[in-house]
C-alpha cells in the first residue's frame, strides 16, 4: 500500500503551525524576560523618586537637626512607605545610625548596605541584601539650606515583591498566547479573503496598468508634486517638481532625507517645518512659486507631508510693477490731496484781501514742488524712474519721511530693462520707508541712482535702527522681512534680478546711522 502524501496545503499548514508555535513561545519568554526586566527598572526608579522626594522634604530636613529625630521620622516615613506602597523608608544620620524603620526594633542600630557614594555626595540605587532581604533600593543624600550633607535617606522593593508583581502577569501572558495559538490554523485563509478584499479583487495585470496610469498622471500634471513620508524622507518628486526646484531629470530623490536634497532654502525651510501653508510665495532660483502644502492623514494617523507648487513668476512680476503703479498713483492722490487744502488757503486769503500773503504761500508751495521736480527730471532722464521718485518722494512726505534725492545723482536713460530697474530701486525704497517709520524723527531716506564705466549703482540709505549683520545673508536670499505681517519678498526680488545680471550688494551703515543699500548691475553690451 503506497505511502500517503501530505499535500502543499497540509505541508503549509503544519508548517505554519510549528513556525507560530515556535514564535508564540519565543514572544512568551521574550515577554516574561522584559515583564521582569521592566518590573525592576520600574522599581527603581519609584524608589530613587521616593527617596528624592523624602530627602527634599523641610519636615525631615528639620527632624535631623531635632534633639530627638526618631521621634518625628518614624512616623513620617512609615506614612510614606504605606503610601507609595514600598517596603521600607529609612532616614538614617552620616554614621549609618536609624532614626526609622517598617521593624522598630532596628531603630538606633546601623544600616546595613553601601552608603559611600551618597556620603560623597551623590545618589545611586544599587541591588543588596539587608535585614529584610535582598531588595532594590535608593540611598539619597539630605542636604540643609547650605548645600551640607545633614544625613541620608535609603527606600527599597524587595525583591519577593517585585517577583510577585511578575508573577500576577503569568495568566495574562497565558491568555494571550492560547488565542494565538488557536488563531494560526486559520491565518492562511483568513490572509487570501484580506489580501482579496484589500485588493478589491483586482488581477496582477490590472494593478500593474493602473500603476502605469497613475505614474503617467503625475509626470505629466503642470503642477509641481513634492511628497515626503512620516520621517521626513522623499517619497515623490515629479517631472515638473524637479523643473521648478532645478533639480535634475535623473538624480536620485526617493527615500533620501530632505535635507539631504539640494532644495531652494525657501523650499527646504518649508519642507523642514512641515507646517500646513496655504497659497505661499516661495523663492526658487529666478522663479517665484506659489506653495500649498497639506499633512496627509488616514483615521487621524500622520502619513506624511503633501507640497504642491505652481510657477508664479510672471505673475509676481506683473504683480511688483502694479504695486509700483498703485504707490505712484497714491502719492499722486495725496499730492492733489494735499495740493486741494494748500489751494483753499490761498483762495480764501484772496477773499479776505490777504493778497500778498496768498502769493506768497502759493509761490512758496510751487517752489518747493518745482525744485523736487527739476532736480529728479534733470537728474534722470528715464521718465518711469522719475515718475517713481517722485511719487515715492510725495508718499514719503505724506508718512513725515524726507526722502532726498543726492545732488550727484544721474542717470541718461536706461541701460538696464526699465522694469528690473523698478524691482531694485522701487523694492529698496519701500524697504527703507518702513524701517524709518516707526523711529524718532528725524526720519530720512536718501537715494542716488547713477552710471559709472563699469555699470549702474543705486544706494538707498535710511536713518532707521540698522540691519543686524548676522541677517543679511537671509535678506536677499530668503525672503526675509522685518514687517511683523508680510511675506518679505521685496528685497528677495531685488537679489533675483542680482542674480540675473551677474551684479553684486553691499550692506552697511548709512551716513543718517541706519543701514545702506548698494547694488551694483554691470552693464552688458548691446548683443551680448
Amino acid at each position: 500500500m503506497a505511502r500517503r502524501q501530505w499535500s502543499i496545503a497540509a505541508q503549509l499548514f503544519a508548517l505554519q503551525a510549528v513556525v507560530v508555535t515556535l514564535l508564540v513561545l519565543a514572544g512568551a519568554g521574550g515577554a516574561v524576560w522584559l515583564a521582569r526586566a521592566d518590573s525592576e527598572q520600574a522599581a527603581r526608579a519609584e524608589v530613587l523618586a521616593v527617596a528624592e522626594t523624602v530627602a527634599r522634604s523641610p519636615d525631615v530636613r528639620a527632624a535631623l537637626r531635632s534633639a530627638d529625630p526618631a521621634a518625628a521620622l518614624q512616623p513620617y516615613a512609615e506614612a510614606t512607605r504605606r503610601a507609595t506602597g514600598t517596603d521600607f523608608v529609612v532616614v538614617m544620620a552620616l554614621d549609618r545610625t536609624r532614626y526609622s524603620h517598617p521593624n522598630r526594633a532596628l531603630i538606633g542600630h546601623p544600616f546595613i548596605g553601601d552608603i559611600g557614594p551618597a556620603l560623597a555626595g551623590e545618589r545611586f540605587t544599587v541591588t543588596n541584601t539587608g535585614t529584610l532581604g535582598e531588595s532594590v533600593r535608593s540611598v539619597v543624600p539630605v542636604r540643609d539650606a547650605d548645600d551640607r550633607i545633614i544625613g541620608l535617606v535609603s527606600v527599597g522593593i524587595t525583591t519577593r515583591a517585585i517577583n510577585r508583581k511578575l508573577l500576577a502577569q503569568i495568566p495574562v501572558l497565558l491568555g494571550a498566547a492560547v488565542p494565538a495559538l488557536a488563531l494560526a490554523g486559520t491565518g492562511s485563509w483568513l490572509l487570501s479573503r484580506r489580501l482579496r478584499r484589500q485588493t478589491h479583487g483586482l488581477g496582477p495585470r490590472q494593478m500593474t496598468q493602473m500603476y502605469e496610469y497613475y505614474d503617467a498622471v503625475l509626470h505629466s500634471v503642470r503642477e509641481g508634486l513634492v511628497v515626503l513620508t512620516r520621517d521626513r524622507r522623499v517619497a515623490l518628486v515629479n517631472d515638473e517638481g524637479r523643473r521648478l526646484l532645478g533639480l535634475g531629470a535623473e538624480a536620485p530623490l526617493t527615500d533620501q532625507p530632505v535635507s539631504a536634497v539640494d532644495l531652494p532654502p525657501a523650499v527646504a525651510d518649508l519642507l523642514a517645518e512641515g507646517r500646513d501653508a496655504h497659497d505661499e510665495p516661495v523663492l526658487a532660483g529666478e522663479r517665484v512659486l506659489v506653495a500649498n502644502q497639506r499633512s496627509t492623514r488616514f483615521e487621524g494617523k500622520v502619513l506624511g507631508t503633501v507640497l504642491t507648487l505652481r510657477d508664479q513668476t510672471d505673475l509676481r512680476n506683473l504683480a511688483s510693477e502694479l504695486d509700483s503703479v498703485r504707490a505712484l498713483t497714491e502719492a499722486l492722490r495725496a499730492q492733489t490731496h494735499e495740493s486741494a487744502n494748500r489751494l483753499h488757503t490761498v483762495l480764501t486769503l484772496v477773499e479776505l484781501g490777504r493778497t500778498e500773503e496768498a502769493v506768497r504761500l502759493g509761490t512758496e508751495d510751487l517752489a518747493l514742488a518745482q525744485q523736487l521736480t527739476d532736480r529728479v527730471v534733470g537728474a534722470v532722464t528715464e521718465p518711469a524712474i522719475a515718475a517713481l521718485l517722485l511719487g515715492k518722494s510725495a508718499q514719503a512726505g505724506e508718512r513725515g519721511i524726507d526722502l532726498v534725492v543726492e545732488p550727484d545723482c544721474r542717470l541718461d536713460g536706461s541701460p538696464l530693462p526699465t522694469t528690473d530697474l523698478l524691482t531694485v530701486l522701487g523694492n529698496l525704497v519701500d524697504n527703507a520707508l518702513e524701517a524709518v517709520a516707526g523711529t524718532d524723527p528725524p526720519r530720512r531716506v536718501r537715494v542716488f541712482v547713477g552710471a559709472d564705466g563699469t555699470g549702474l549703482v543705486v544706494r538707498v540709505g535710511d536713518s532707521g535702527p540698522g540691519l543686524d549683520p548676522d541677517r543679511v545673508a537671509d535678506a536677499f536670499r530668503r525672503g526675509w522681512s522685518t514687517k511683523s505681517a508680510g511675506r518679505g519678498v521685496g528685497l528677495a526680488l531685488v537679489g533675483q534680478v542680482i542674480r540675473r545680471y551677474g551684479g553684486r550688494y553691499e550692506v552697511g551703515r548709512s551716513a543718517d546711522g541706519g543701514s545702506l543699500f548698494t547694488v551694483r548691475l554691470p552693464i552688458r553690451e548691446e548683443g551680448s
